[in-house]
């Protein structure tokens, strides 16, 4: 995380015949080779020549007394010791990063890179006004982005291959990532996001003021990632009936596409709406404030004690409660088309 150069040869167990029994450098290591599947992966992964990583398992496996690696044909493959070690391995690097973190604050020093996902819809929007923020007030942070779907972006938490996952989850979701999948990680709440519907602005429905989803029971539906799909479901079902799902797709221009082209109706939570222009022939209706999705951040504990991590989360957290308070206005001429929402009436 830090860019900060930390002694990663320090021990961080009990020694065994006076030696350390194995330091950090060789906890990711192990990490990386979990992560690979291969010494050479893991080489690859961590810039490593394959001899070097070889002999940092060999040395690491003749101090303990009992085998890391085991060969499974042409591969490799942890034995039970390498994975406990693998286990720990993530909780031993933040603490690390937290310590070398603090130090820096105590030396004013300021250089740090911090690694977010994030789901597809806060890519052109939350995380461009995250980015601006931090060159604004703090340039020293160097902040990387990966766009992934929740369970994967809490797994890349637990993985180690990323610091922040912001996620986002509906009410009533079985699948929720944010439950057993995260046990273990810390997990706030950071906001909410209206879900609206998308029409074509001649559908009957388009011009009220609040959407009765059971109007649209007779509807060709399309529905999004599997988590959208499944809130979809659950909502339909609420209101009495089954949608008729006529389309799939994740691409939320592709949604607005068909919708404009009155091949079905959809919903979309507020921020895929904000991500594009609106099309032609196209109209949104909210629906009822109870339907929203959770934002959440995803990190491993102990992740805010490295100050480029907390500074990151506090920004975030202030970009979404301000994106979740956004006028009540943006929405006026929801069920017009955008030719008829400009006309003055």
């Amino acid at each position: 995380m830090a860019c900060i150069t930390v002694a990663y040869d320090s021990p961080v167990s009990d020694t065994v015949g006076g030696e350390p029994a194995f330091d950090a450098r060789e906890l990711r290591v192990v990490r990386a080779i979990a992560d690979a599947g291969s010494i050479t992966g893991a080489a690859t992964a961590l810039g490593y020549s394959q001899p070097a990583v070889s002999q940092q398992v060999r040395r690491l496996e003749q101090r303990l007394g009992v085998a890391i690696v085991e060969r499974v044909g042409r591969s490799v493959r942890l034995t039970d010791a390498g994975r406990v070690l693998a286990r720990h391995a993530t909780a031993v690097a933040t603490a690390l990063d937290a310590a070398a973190g603090e130090l820096a604050e105590l030396r004013g020093l300021r250089a740090a890179r911090v690694r977010l996902m994030g789901f597809p819809s806060a890519s052109p929007t939350i995380v461009p006004r995250l980015l601006a923020t931090l060159a604004r007030r703090h340039p020293g942070i160097s902040l990387t982005y990966v766009e992934a779907e929740p369970p994967e972006a809490v797994e890349a938490v637990r993985d180690d291959r990323t610091d922040i996952a912001l996620t986002f989850s509906y009410p009533g979701d079985r699948d929720d990532p944010h439950g057993s999948s995260a046990r273990g990680l810390a997990v706030h709440a950071v906001g909410t996001d209206q879900l609206l519907g998308v029409l074509p602005a001649g559908h009957p429905a388009a011009s009220a003021s609040e959407l009765d989803v059971g109007a649209l029971a007779d509807a060709d539906w399309i529905a999004g990632c599997p988590r959208c799909r499944g809130h979809l479901l659950e909502l339909c079902g609420r209101a009495g009936f089954t949608p008729r799902i006529a389309f799939e797709t994740d691409n939320v221009v592709a949604v607005e596409g068909l919708v404009a082209q009155g091949i079905g109706v959809a919903t979309l939570p507020r921020l895929a709406v904000e991500s594009f222009p609106r099309l032609p022939g196209v109209a949104i209706v909210p629906l009822p404030a109870g339907e929203r999705r959770t934002i959440h951040t995803v990190t491993a504990r102990g992740a805010e004690r490295v100050p480029a991590v907390r500074v990151t989360l506090a920004a975030l957290g202030r970009l979404v409660a301000g994106a979740q308070g956004a006028r009540a206005g943006d929405l006026r001429g929801a069920g017009r088309t955008p030719e008829a929402a400009t006309d003055g009436n």
